[in-house]
């Protein structure tokens, strides 16, 4: 009996120690939900909020503060029952919460609304927890206008009217002090503070470091602070606090972000989804993991280009970027594998999820850490295929994304130039947007700039009545200094030039009436296009004397316009060279924007290798074509001091005259190379999918070797003589520039080899081609041979294929060193005529990098200025 009842009395005690435990674990994991500025009780989102003012919140005030409510609340948020009401403070206020040491996430919830005197717009104030500054001089209208702004720059969502501020620290004391600084001569204010405890295990102090070569670094996590800039459910829904029941975190939708949101297309899969690590349960929720987007397939069809997200940052501060993946479609290794690029710089090579995360519907995160410099202020994300490797699937693949900031010094603030806060008292606009809503705020605005188009409109009509005279629709074109308007003028341009070919002026180009233009084209008749593209129709016409012209008229729904149109006269009235189109000259009449140009009687390149009933270019003709484009391409790369980048080379844009000699054309889109000091030129991607570079596609880093890059597709497309892109063909097949380096890395081009030139080409030559095709294609730039190079290696297969014709025909055969030996010597020749040419005008100016680049013989340049001109090589073994 005395047995049974001991054995009692220990279960008892048992269960004790155990509610005990229990008990403690409870207080351990409870979050602090304060509902600020009341002593009322609210539910949200199946959690109590407990006024702050109430006596059993665990929360002790430093002062009383006010107590601010609105009966309304103007926007759209499951939080909205905590935004009605708030604590204003014109004095230093804390906040002392109870608790234990750990780790925590402190959510700051900021709805901003008038009350009594207090205007919101003049808030400004300092928040800092446990010691730690999370913001500083803070305005919450300026800091909402500035996040609509960014995402509605991002063709995102722009109707935000509150901020959730989210941070992480760690506190080793017993209680959490959260310390509220108004601004002096300024008050702030508080609508709800959220504490939720986090599990030590959701970050982990070793972290890859981006371009760190493998190398890691430690984050230090228990002594700095962590700010929450951003955390998207890629490919998925907004995931809800409700929905990520162990932290209650909002995951956003990531198209906002997307620089291209056709790059990527959601994907969904039902399977049951598991964590790769038991460790892992609090890092996301698996709703997370259980939707994706990949690589698209649109109308582009160009796999080699990543998706691509961009962000907006605090300059000046180390970054923790967390990628979460989940393999929804594989079940085997090394069947998807891509490239991971944070801010322009490779963080991982040849990443396999599959591998990673040790099988299929397996949830996995990586983190990688990176620092952003004082002038940066942007962060990308880019994936994409990792062409290298032998993967079935060059494709990529991400589930979600987050994006922390580290404290430097204790210090989480950023001072945002918010401008004058005295301003937001009496813009109207603000209080207006803030009152009403953004709708109406919209429709005010679009009327404005109505009223405002057509008072232009009529001032302006009523200008040209005055006048009698037909104005150009445009005027900034004359700040250019690139054209004339008179042919008198443009003799006495050409008069001026020097015995060597140079313009004396850039003033060289005729301005045609459009009486002219359309006398030219018979009123524009339709017969007489003989082309169209993206800045609109061709027209074949014959100007005074009888002369032929390409005359090209801008299409009012065209995406190129007044920049390309003013570009185009730029780049020509500097250049002259054999093998570039010249300009006539150009009409801006009556809102025309009209380019004359020489005529080009055999048309385009690519008409002449598919599409057309135009008899086959034999593979010397084609050859000539591309030496020909070359000595164009290297002539704006190294013709003046800083060089002209194409930035559209394709083979519609390189024309052949009636003796088949190729011109390049087309200079809209064309940009000045990078100054001495720098390497390359920032600027927003343009050109056309399939011949684009894609580390410029990545970077927005523009360089002469993403010309290389698209010639080096031309090379591809005039061995193939089929479509850059072409979606009716089979997958692997769409893209023409994958396919054919697929091909020419296994040494087997010629099977894909346009059938017209089968047997008639010298297979040696061929050989060399597809090498010169292959390093233009190269993933790097700096990989990438220059214009010079490819120009000298070009006109060396053109030699052997010309003796191997020789030794068909029965003369005596030449090797491949004689024919190197024949264009060394035609070069030399050539380059002695090019020096004593320049030292006749004046000392030459040395291209940036210090080297001699290969050129053209002496009637290839006619250069503008006595300072700038094609440098020809020193022809040497290679």
């Amino acid at each position: 009996m005395m047995k049974v009842q001991g054995m009692w009395g220990l279960c008892l005690v048992l269960l004790v120690i155990m509610f005990v435990y229990a008990v403690i674990g409870e207080a351990q994991i409870a979050s602090f939900l304060i509902n600020c500025g009341t002593n009322s009780t609210v539910n949200v989102d199946g959690r109590r909020w407990v006024g702050d003012s109430n006596p059993g919140n665990n929360v002790t005030l430093s002062s009383p503060s006010i107590e601010a409510s609105t009966a309304t609340f103007n926007g759209d948020s499951f939080y909205s029952p905590l935004y009605k009401t708030a604590r204003i403070f014109s004095d230093s206020l804390n906040y002392t919460i109870q608790g234990t040491p750990g780790n925590y996430f402190l959510r700051l919830h900021l709805y901003p609304f008038s009350f009594e005197k207090y205007n919101v717009n003049d808030s400004s104030f300092a928040v800092e927890a446990n010691g730690l500054t999370l913001v500083s001089e803070f305005n919450v209208p300026g800091e909402i206008l500035h996040k609509n702004t960014y995402l509605q720059n991002s063709g995102g969502n722009s109707s935000l009217s509150f901020l959730l501020k989210e941070f992480f620290f760690t506190t080793n004391a017993n209680s959490i002090v959260l310390e509220f600084h108004p601004t002096k001569g300024s008050f702030g204010f508080i609508n709800a503070i959220e504490i939720v405890p986090v599990d030590d295990k959701l970050f982990v102090d070793s972290v890859n470091k981006v371009g760190g070569n493998g190398g890691n670094s430690s984050l230090n996590l228990g002594r700095r602070g962590v700010e929450t800039m951003y955390r998207l459910n890629v490919g998925g829904a907004l995931i809800k606090p409700a929905q990520d029941l162990d932290l209650r975190r909002v995951w956003e939708v990531d198209s906002s972000y997307m620089i291209t949101a056709d790059a990527g297309s959601g994907i969904r899969n039902s399977s049951n989804i598991t964590y790769a690590s038991p460790n892992d349960t609090s890092v996301a929720p698996l709703l997370v993991y259980e939707t994706a987007r990949t690589m698209s397939n649109t109308q582009v069809m160009e796999k080699r280009f990543n998706m691509s997200w961009k962000f907006e940052v605090d300059p000046d501060f180390d970054y923790l970027v967390r990628l979460h993946f989940c393999e929804l479609v594989y079940d085997r290794a090394n069947q998807r594998t891509f490239r991971i690029y944070i801010n322009n710089r490779t963080a991982a090579n040849n990443f396999d999820i599959f591998v990673r995360a040790g099988g299929m519907n397996k949830a996995y995160h990586q983190d990688y850490f990176d620092m952003v410099s004082s002038d940066i202020s942007t962060l990308w994300i880019q994936l994409g295929p990792d062409t290298t490797t032998s993967a079935a699937e060059t494709d990529a693949l991400l589930n979600g994304l987050e994006i922390f900031k580290l404290s430097r010094n204790g210090n989480l603030a950023h001072l945002r130039p918010y401008g004058n806060l005295g301003e937001h008292k009496t813009s109207k606009g603000v209080i207006f947007w803030l009152g009403i809503g953004a709708g109406v705020a919209s429709v005010v605005v679009l009327t404005a700039v109505v009223i405002m188009i057509v008072c232009f409109c009529k001032k302006r009509r009523n200008k040209q009545n005055d006048t009698k005279e037909n104005l150009p629709g445009w005027r900034s074109l004359f700040l250019l200094g690139a054209a004339t308007n008179s042919t008198a003028n443009a003799k006495a341009s050409t008069e001026n030039q020097n015995p060597y070919g140079s313009v004396a002026t850039v003033r060289s180009r005729r301005r045609f009436t459009l009486a002219d233009i359309r006398s030219a084209t018979n009123n524009f008749d339709e017969g007489l296009v003989i082309g169209v593209g993206g800045f609109g129709k061709v027209f074949k016409g014959e100007i005074e004397g009888g002369t032929l012209a390409a005359i090209k008229r801008a299409n009012p729904q065209s995406q190129q316009g007044l920049a390309e149109f003013e570009t185009e006269i730029e780049m020509l009235s500097k250049l002259r060279h054999r093998h570039l189109v010249s300009m006539i000259g150009f009409c801006d009449e009556q809102n025309e924007m009209i380019l004359v140009y020489e005529y080009m009687a055999n048309g385009t390149l690519r008409s002449h290798l598919f599409g057309s009933d135009l008899p086959p270019l034999s593979w010397k003709q084609r050859l000539d074509v591309c030496i020909g484009a070359a000595r164009g391409l290297h002539y704006l790369h190294t013709g003046s001091e800083r060089g002209i980048i194409h930035r559209d080379v394709k083979t519609t844009n390189i024309l052949l005259d009636e003796d088949f000699v190729a011109k390049m054309a087309d200079f809209g889109l064309s940009k000045t190379g990078p100054s001495l000091e720098h390497t390359h030129v920032s600027t927003a991607v343009k050109g056309s999918f399939g011949y684009l570079d894609p580390e410029y596609f990545r970077r927005q880093q523009l360089t002469e070797k993403s010309d290389v890059y698209s010639f080096g597709v031309v090379l591809f497309e005039v061995v193939c003589a089929r479509a850059v892109i072409n979606p009716s063909l089979p997958k692997d097949q769409i893209n023409l520039a994958e396919w054919a380096m697929r091909w020419q890395r296994q040494r087997s081009l010629e099977t894909i080899i346009d059938p017209q030139l089968q047997g008639n080409y010298s297979p040696e030559s061929f050989m060399r081609f597809g090498e010169i095709a292959e390093k233009c294609l190269a993933d790097e730039g700096k990989s990438r041979p220059t214009m010079g190079e490819v120009l000298w290696h070009l006109e060396y297969v053109l030699q052997v294929h010309e003796a191997w014709l020789h030794g068909n025909a029965g003369e005596n055969s030449f090797s491949s060193s004689q024919a190197l030996r024949t264009l060394a010597d035609r070069q030399a020749e050539a380059q002695e005529v090019a020096i004593s040419n320049v030292e006749a005008c004046s000392e030459p100016k040395v291209k940036k990098d210090g080297e001699y680049t290969p050129g053209t013989d002496k009637s290839d340049a006619l250069v503008v200025g006595v300072d700038e001109f094609s440098q020809l090589v020193k022809p040497q073994g290679r």
